[in-house]
């Protein structure tokens, strides 16, 4: 029998304890020893549950038992996890978690900790819930140099998206639906401002190209800023806006990555991933791209990536799982490299005649597809392919104007 203990008891928490409990006979059967379920780590009072003799508020009790040879942090936030979860390795315990708060952060020094004392650190659930993604990365495509890793990281802000799309809902009810349904938090501002796809392209991309990215190299927006305006002009062009996250590999060894609000066009396959699913390409050198689909989050599908991660934890308590990745560094990640590409561009201006004249003086007329709107006094278009830079110097002749840029998967 191994035992097991669990670090929170919130939506993810109380899955992973009914996974592990009520499916024991299951479990057991694939790991070939049962696993037992010893404390539970909560500082609230859970009564009348099967399980509520289970439930301690002190840590010390976990880190202390030597018996326990596997815990499942799911409280989220970098504090008191951080702590919690390396003074379990130092101990000798094999760590799962779900937090992709952590492992963005923290997750190359825990990996260390993890090797240096022999046992395992994973975290698939940290991203795409339950969607595998981590293991076939390192396993399936291991014959692969990976070179691009791009997707829809965040199912609310997927939801909301589509909403706005289809029954043209604007923002704000979008986000309000989303968090009647339980897709948001009452707080959303980590999933509407970015910061949620930003720590899984963190993670991505470190697993993927081998050195950690940190949160903050990141170059991360959100979502609060499109319009049903945005929205419609993008349908015009035969696009969606979908909020995209995306790390690239250079010929330098560097990365660039980012989160941003993105064109796709309808014939992109990622432009038919809608409400809260997420999707994510892969591209290896051997493979081309590879897409991993699912519901990216809920209390199910997390869970049971966790109690994944318990059991082949409990399979490996003598040998060492291979998910990990080296250190970064200030300059790995190259935000400020000049990429070439297309945007997406909205102009405005009162005195439209004169708005066309410039528009045509500035970028012609041949090549790229544009629309003028006399009666909103709007030009909008998607730029032919160039350096951002040039893109950008040709747009501060419009300082005067209303200039809105969306960039482009196209």
């Amino acid at each position: 029998m191994i035992n097991v203990a669990i670090m929170g008891h919130g939506v993810v928490g109380s899955g992973v304890a009914e996974i592990l409990i009520n499916h024991s006979d299951r479990i057991t059967e694939k790991v070939k020893t049962p696993l037992n379920v010893k404390y539970i780590l909560d500082l609230r009072d859970f009564d009348g549950l099967s399980y509520s003799d289970k439930f301690i508020k002190d840590f010390n009790i976990i880190l202390n038992d030597s018996e326990v040879k596997v815990v499942a942090e799911v409280m989220g936030g970098v504090n008191p996890a951080y702590d919690f979860v390396k003074s379990c390795l130092k101990a000798g315990k094999s760590v799962v978690t779900s937090n992709k708060e952590l492992v963005a952060a923290k997750g190359a020094e825990l990996i260390k900790i993890a090797e240096e004392n022999n046992v395992n650190f994973l975290f698939e659930a940290s991203v795409g819930g339950g969607i595998p993604i981590l293991r076939p990365m390192v396993q399936c495509l291991a014959a692969n140099e990976i070179t691009e890793i791009s997707g829809i990281l965040n199912g609310t802000t997927n939801y909301i998206l589509n909403k706005m799309i289809v029954d043209n809902m604007d923002f704000d009810s979008a986000l309000k639906l989303a968090q009647d349904k339980g897709y948001a938090e009452k707080n959303p501002a980590a999933d509407i401002e970015g910061h949620d796809a930003c720590r899984k392209v963190c993670i991505l991309a470190a697993l993927g190209f081998g050195k950690h990215v940190y949160p903050e190299q990141v170059k991360t927006e959100g979502i609060t800023d499109i319009t049903l305006d945005d929205v419609e002009a993008a349908d015009t062009f035969g696009c969606v806006i979908k909020l995209i996250g995306q790390a690239k590999k250079l010929a330098d060894g560097r990365v660039t990555a980012h989160v941003r609000p993105t064109l796709v066009s309808r014939d992109h396959i990622l432009s038919g991933v809608n409400g809260v699913f997420n999707a994510i390409l892969v591209n290896g050198d051997q493979t081309g791209d590879v897409m991993f689909y699912g519901k990216g989050a809920g209390k199910e599908a997390t869970a049971s990536a966790v109690v994944a991660d318990i059991m082949d934890c409990a399979k490996h308590l003598e040998a060492r799982k291979y998910l990990s990745w080296e250190d970064g560094s200030d300059n790995y990640v190259a935000n400020d490299i000049d990429e070439k590409g297309k945007l997406f561009v909205r102009l405005k201006s009162d005195n439209y005649d004169e708005l066309v004249t410039r528009f045509h003086s500035v970028f012609g007329t041949e090549g790229f597809h544009y629309v003028k709107n006399q009666f909103t006094k709007e030009i909008t278009f998607i730029t032919e392919e160039d350096f951002e830079s040039n893109i950008n110097k040709k747009l501060a002749e419009f300082k005067d104007c209303q200039v809105k840029t969306i960039h482009t998967m196209l």
